[in-house]
């Protein structure tokens, strides 16, 4: 299950659900059996200049190689930069979960 985190300056007027659902939907073009993409938004208040830093996280497999990380990348950057109406820094990282990661539910 993929992971999508946002940070960014609170003077920036975002629509951080669509950008989440976004960032899924790009990832299920690119991988349908990626799954749902767990997202978190986090604003501040405290910055030094207008900012919005990405994150998204996914689990290593065979078929996500070189070329499908700068594709992946490349569509993540042009659609989550159409939503943003503002001027602003932007980052943008994409990374692979390493083998020392566990990942499932919990139900007590």
């Amino acid at each position: 299950m993929p992971h999508a985190e946002l940070k960014y300056s609170s003077d920036l007027d975002i629509d951080a659900g669509a950008i989440l659902a976004g960032i899924e939907a790009i990832i299920l073009e690119h991988d349908s059996g990626a799954g749902a993409c767990k997202g978190r938004a986090y604003p501040t208040a405290q910055f030094h200049h207008t900012h919005i830093a990405i994150n998204v996280a996914l689990l290593t497999k065979p078929h996500r190689d070189a070329a499908f990380s700068q594709a992946l990348l490349s569509d993540l950057e042009t659609r989550i930069k159409a939503l943003l109406k503002q001027p602003c820094e932007f980052s943008l990282g994409l990374s692979y979960s390493t083998p020392f990661y566990v990942t499932n539910s919990h139900t007590p």
